[in-house]
């Protein structure tokens, strides 16, 4: 993805977790499966054609990325080098709810868009990828209940939107109150909302975490999670604010992928934001650690 060099988002992110899953002898290059490019008809099961043809123009890809400059470019050069890999993530994370049907889990290194909703991209977000997956998780794979499990530091206002009093899907969502999006309209359609403010600790993250896990399970039983992990939660990330520890991510990995497990229930993660260069390998040692625990299997 073509973002400048001193944009907050790693664009190089995505590649790099999977060459240290490689690197260190825990994935084979032929193992990992390359998705498709979602069409334009993907697109329009969530998206309208005025909000798609929006993106025709550079300007308006400038203020969802937030890279200025993009609105000068020729909107061809955009489509390609900008919003193609978006296209390709978006697969990715339709193609993950596919596999974790069929084998019980599935990670997509990509995708997490969820300040995107189906009229209004925005927050480095283009298109609405858990949106439109949960839409082929009920037209495709026959399943009628899904529960959002939005752990990125920012609050998850897109898929919020776009599942307002929708009672098939339950969202889960624990996001800093106190940074972008703000946005509270979104936020009266959380079924279930865990603040955790600037600063909050690994230990005091963990024990939040526990407790909303346990009233999840009491208040819903989904068919299919998507988990949308964000590691913006670590410690130093410039935008979430909080200070999780890379351990800690682990831990909170350990919990979903555990919670599924001892459920039967399929679930798709989701690496969605993190603004540090050490985010892929955080990312890699946390998968590692779910292979080692037996809760996933790197084939």
């Amino acid at each position: 993805m073509c973002l400048r060099p001193r944009h907050p988002f790693d664009s190089s992110k995505w590649g790099r977790i999977c060459q240290f899953l490689v690197t260190d002898g825990f994935l084979r290059k032929n193992s990992i499966v390359e998705p498709l490019e979602s069409t334009k008809d993907d697109l329009l099961v969530v998206h309208s054609e005025s909000y798609l043809n929006s993106l025709k123009r550079s300007s308006s890809v400038a203020v969802i990325v937030e890279v200025p400059p993009v609105a000068v470019l020729p909107n061809c050069l955009v489509q390609q080098k900008v919003l193609r890999p978006f296209r390709k993530q978006v697969g990715g994370t339709i193609l993950a709810a596919k596999l974790a049907q069929e084998r019980g889990c599935a990670i997509n290194v990509g995708g997490g868009f969820h300040h995107c909703s189906a009229e209004r991209g925005g927050g480095f977000c283009v298109f609405a990828d858990i949106s439109l997956c949960i839409h082929f998780a009920f037209v495709r794979l026959n399943i009628s209940r899904v529960m959002i499990i939005d752990l990125d530091a920012h609050q998850g206002n897109g898929h919020e939107m776009d599942f307002a009093n929708d009672r098939r899907v339950y969202i889960l969502d624990m996001y800093n109150p106190q940074i972008y999006p703000l946005d509270y309209e979104a936020r009266r359609y959380i079924d279930q909302k865990v603040e955790v403010p600037t600063g909050t600790s690994t230990s005091e993250y963990l024990t939040k975490l526990d407790d909303a896990l346990e009233v999840a399970s009491r208040n819903f039983n989904p068919e299919l999670i998507i988990y949308n992990a964000g590691t913006d939660i670590l410690d130093g990330d410039p935008l979430g604010r909080l200070k999780i520890s890379p351990e800690g991510i682990g831990m909170r990995d350990e919990k979903v992928f555990r919670f599924a497990k001892e459920r039967s229930i399929p679930l798709v993660m989701l690496t969605s934001g993190g603004y540090m260069k050490s985010s892929a390998r955080v990312i890699a040692d946390s998968i590692i650690n779910l292979s080692k625990k037996a809760l996933i299997e790197l084939q």
